[in-house]
């Protein structure tokens, strides 16, 4: 997935950003959301 496809033309996201990194989103996966950049991980 590109970047574009994360943001809707207005320059908005629905993508979760990371509380730890800030500026990094936490990508989903089936239990759980998990930052690459820092490895937090919140279970579902």
């Amino acid at each position: 997935m590109a970047r574009y496809d994360l943001y809707s033309e207005d320059g908005t996201t629905d993508q979760e950003s990371c509380p730890r990194c800030g500026d990094a989103f936490l990508a989903e996966h089936g239990d759980r959301t998990h930052c690459g950049r820092c490895g937090y991980t919140e279970w579902n």
